[in-house]
């Protein structure tokens, strides 16, 4: 005589369907906290999916809500379980992130970069605000005519010292020599000139690299990475010393393609900001591609200040000499 089944006991060679719930939530899991720690293991190849997936690597964090309501529709505890994996992946990477990184201290120079939209409807105001700032040192990407002679005009009287190359253009307060246009790519410059402040001189780049778009095919980054090369050789080739690069690059300092120029320099803002410091889009920023490279400075602190009538946020950062 065969014994009875167990009630609610699944038949023998069978595995209970709640334990074969969630397996494919529990995989996408283990892959995204993967991702994080691992992401120079994702090939760049035609598509430039490594450089993508690098732009916008913190956010890799957001999957873990959406991953744990599946979890929960689908009432597993092996996908609940699971989804522990990518949070405590990001709260060990990224969580520092949101903290006060700032020094403390007695700066001796701030500096702003912006990107100030070459459809810009108020570059009087644009300009007002960056003084607002207190920066010794203004950068300007994306100018154009006629809104380079209105910077110009708005800027004279508090930084009366400029220069401006093709589409980039920098103010100061202090004397700046030996302007030189540095050639990114056939069509597109970057600047460098010396700003003599009062504890000595201070190299600064000023730079606008080309746009990068995400299509079908693929992240297209061509003309940028072009353009990385020929400005990593440039800064390779420079004197040593204090060095100032800002500029918007068009991608942030995790994407693997900048490494290049961002090798021997220190981010301010992931020294001494708060936050992530996103400067793109205004409106609603998700990456940082506005950046304040150093080299032979000690930033202080790192921020972003309120928006203008551009597309980017302007990003400041002040520094000791």
């Amino acid at each position: 005589m065969t014994k009875t089944a167990r009630a609610g006991a699944a038949p023998r060679g069978r595995r209970a369907p709640g334990r074969r719930r969630g397996r494919v939530i529990a995989a996408l899991c283990v892959l995204t906290a993967l991702v994080m720690p691992l992401h120079g293991w994702i090939p760049n190849g035609g598509a430039n999916l490594g450089s993508l997936v690098e732009t916008f690597l913190p956010w890799t964090g957001a999957a873990v809500l959406p991953l744990a309501a599946a979890g929960l529709v689908r009432r597993s505890r092996v996908a609940l379980i699971a989804v522990l994996l990518p949070a405590l992946a990001w709260a060990a990477l990224y969580a520092p992130a949101l903290l006060d990184r700032g020094t403390g201290g007695t700066a001796d120079v701030t500096v702003v970069t912006h990107n100030v939209d070459d459809a810009n409807p108020d570059p009087v105001g644009t300009a007002r605000a960056l003084v607002a700032s207190g920066a010794r040192l203004i950068a300007l990407e994306e100018l154009v005519q006629p809104a380079v002679r209105q910077y110009e005009r708005t800027l004279a009287a508090t930084h009366p010292y400029h220069v401006v190359e093709g589409t980039v253009g920098l103010w100061s307060t202090y004397p700046l020599r030996d302007p030189a246009r540095v050639p990114v790519t056939s069509w597109r410059v970057a600047l460098r000139a010396t700003a003599e402040t009062p504890k000595g001189p201070l190299t600064v780049y000023v730079a606008h690299l080309p746009s990068v778009r995400v299509r079908p095919s693929g992240f297209t980054t061509a003309n940028r990475n072009e353009a990385v090369g020929r400005l990593a050789a440039e800064l390779a080739a420079a004197p040593a010393g204090r060095t100032l690069l800002v500029g918007d690059f068009n991608g942030t300092t995790d994407d693997r393609a900048l490494a290049p120029v961002v090798e021997g320099f220190r981010s301010a803002h992931e020294a001494a900001g708060a936050g992530f410091g996103f400067s793109w889009p205004a409106h609603l920023p998700f990456a940082r591609i506005d950046q304040i490279l150093v080299r032979g400075l000690t930033p202080v602190s790192a921020w972003t200040l309120p928006a203008t009538a551009s597309d980017h946020l302007p990003v400041a950062a002040s520094l000791r000499l």
